[in-house]
């Protein structure tokens, strides 16, 4: 039986770590705009950087490089792979 045990937000994760993408937790307009970058819930997503300062954060889902703020991240839950 699978356990819950590795479930985080994006946001949690470090740089060079890998996820599969389990929802997200955002009001319409923002998980439409993710949807459209990619964004779905089984989609494995790598976190390449964190910029210092709480700056965004660089994530790659298939071959595209995404930034997003620290605050939408928090907001997408991930299972660590």
């Amino acid at each position: 039986m699978k356990t819950n045990n590795t479930t985080i937000n994006l946001d949690k994760l470090t740089a060079g770590e890998s996820a599969t993408i389990l929802a997200l937790h955002t009001d319409d307009a923002l998980r439409q705009r993710l949807m459209a970058l990619g964004f779905r819930a089984g989609k494995r997503i790598e976190l390449i950087r964190k910029a210092s300062f709480s700056g965004p954060l660089q994530v790659r889902i298939g071959t595209t490089d995404i930034l997003l703020r620290q605050s939408e991240a928090s907001k997408i839950a991930v299972e660590k792979t």
